[in-house]
């Protein structure tokens, strides 16, 4: 059980020297007390003498006289319980458990109940002392309220996420200060903590819900964050999706991902982690479209590996329906247009996901056209030009213009890749072995496209290396941070230094490029947000 906050209140009148132990084995004990001051173990507590320094015996030496055959008695009957086998107990576990015990009583048996509560067709008998740590009852409570004079409390509830059992669980933790939070339930309970101002609960809740984010809770939990103001816990949530949407698919994820605004959050952000080149996205982007909207196919349950083969399938025979609007265009299609907006639509300087994204016919032929004119006026800049690539950081055209490349590594070993697509004419060539290096390829090795052979070129870049566990909880994670590299023609770099680092697989590679200057765009790299003609 986590833990509310750690005040318990004490009942009004109860002296506190009656309620803290002695520091003996046992219960509370109730310590004499000689005008006014009440004195602890080995003090005098002789009838008319003030507390004096503690002795270094038992007994009292205030009076020559005071060794009497009465204290000799005393000594034998605490030599004889001294001797005497007892169970151990903890002083405070014994308190804790008498002073649970009472306020248990006290909340489920509603004794010397001063207040109910009504709600929701229940009723429960409380206590006014106990109510008061409730924010809400606080201030109905502080006479201001109608309902400040009242026995008994109609109690509306707005909120649909509240019932019975979290209500049962809210009152309850004003009487002890651990409750056990389930996670199926932890919605309800944070939505009824909210509104009675629970402030311990609400942190109990949120806790709860860090430690619990998983495929089936994580939109859920995204969502109940946004509504009831845990910002800690929607980032979190915000920080799951954006790992695992493209590294660990599954047909739940998506099915749970119902939100277009969540879609196009992680759509178009920096902090996407993909598998392996943008073109990945643009493929997940389709299959959630077919899943979550049950008017376009109501009956499928496939797998993951069927997911893309019906997807095509089904587009394929919608297109025969609709030969020249593209599908956003459609009725079907348009609530999905601000996530494809969000698409970096770069990825058709590849051709064979240029083929793709025709095909499909997704989206409007105006946008690809937009596109196709900055990607070429780009490859212009960067052959004919005198173009070399960024020459400082701007975070925010990184961000919002980089490609977006990711490789899986699923064991140790040594790797030499690069990704597809055309990069104006800068073959960069990464390699991972107890380094991680970029190298600016021209001819020591064939190339997949042209390669301008000038003497330096610039890339702005961040590299982020990352380890998962099976359920795509992070476990470790390092970064670059934002950097510019500068490369001579097969001039090979070290940008991360992996040498004794203890690394778990599979490992996950992710970074972001930018291959053409900043100040040299005359146009963004996103495409124009002008609808179909």
């Amino acid at each position: 059980m986590g833990s509310l906050s750690s005040r318990v209140l004490r009942q009004p009148g109860r002296d506190r020297a009656q309620q803290e132990p002695d520091s003996g084995a046992g219960g509370s004990v109730r310590r004499p007390e000689t005008g006014g001051d009440a004195a602890g173990p080995g003090f005098c507590y002789c009838p008319g003498s003030r507390k004096r320094k503690r002795s270094s015996g038992a007994l009292c030496y205030c009076h020559p006289d005071s060794e009497t055959d009465e204290d000799e008695e005393e000594g034998d009957q605490q030599q004889r319980l001294l001797n005497t086998p007892r169970r151990k107990k903890s002083t405070s576990k014994y308190i804790y458990q008498t002073l649970f015990l009472s306020l248990t009583s006290l909340f489920l048996n509603g004794e010397n109940s001063d207040i109910k509560i009504c709600a929701l067709g229940e009723e429960w008998s409380l206590h006014k002392i106990y109510l008061c740590q409730s924010g809400y009852f606080s201030s109905m409570f502080s006479g201001s309220w109608k309902e400040f004079s009242m026995n008994t409390i109609e109690l509306e509830i707005p909120d649909q996420n509240i019932d019975v059992e979290a209500l049962q669980v809210a009152f309850g933790s004003l009487y002890r200060d651990d409750v056990l939070i389930k996670p199926s339930r932890v919605v309800a309970i944070l939505a009824a903590a909210c509104m009675l101002q629970l402030d311990g609960l609400i942190q109990q809740c949120g806790e709860t819900m860090k430690e619990t984010i998983n495929v089936k809770t994580v939109c859920g939990y995204y969502t109940s964050a946004g509504t009831y103001g845990l910002d800690s816990v929607k980032k979190k949530c915000l920080e799951r999706l954006l790992n695992n949407l493209m590294t660990h698919q599954n047909v739940e994820l998506f099915k749970e991902l119902s939100s277009i605004n969540v879609m196009k959050q992680l759509i178009g952000s920096f902090n996407l982690f993909l598998m392996q080149v943008e073109m990945d996205v643009y493929t997940a982007l389709k299959k959630w479209m077919f899943l979550p909207d049950q008017a376009l196919v109501p009956s499928w349950n496939g797998s993951l590996k069927q997911l893309l083969t019906e997807t095509d399938i089904w587009f394929s025979k919608r297109r025969k329906d609709f030969e020249d609007i593209s599908f956003i265009g459609t009725e079907q299609g348009k609530p999905f247009v601000s996530v494809f907006r969000h698409l970096r639509l770069y990825i058709i300087s590849d051709l064979a996901s240029a083929r793709i994204i025709e095909q499909d016919s997704l989206v409007p032929s105006g946008w690809l056209s937009s596109v196709n004119k900055q990607q070429w006026l780009a490859m212009l800049r960067a052959e004919q030009d005198s173009e070399v690539g960024p020459q400082e950081i701007n975070k925010e055209e990184l961000e919002a213009n980089s490609m977006r490349c990711g490789r899986k590594l699923a064991k140790d070993g040594e790797y030499c890749w690069r990704w597809t697509g055309f990069n104006f004419g800068f073959d960069l060539l990464v390699t991972y072995t107890s380094y991680i290096t970029f190298k600016h390829n021209t001819l020591n090795q064939p190339c997949s496209g042209s390669v301008r052979l000038q003497p330096g070129r610039s890339i702005a870049f961040r590299l982020r290396l990352t380890s998962f566990d099976s359920s795509g909880k992070l476990i470790c994670s390092r970064t670059t941070g934002y950097q510019i590299l500068t490369l001579e023609k097969d001039q090979e770099q070290v940008v991360m230094n992996l040498e004794s680092r203890l690394l778990i697989f599979p490992l996950y590679i992710c970074c972001n490029f930018l291959y053409i200057s900043p100040e040299k765009r005359t146009e963004n790299n996103h495409h124009t947000e002008n609808s179909e003609n």
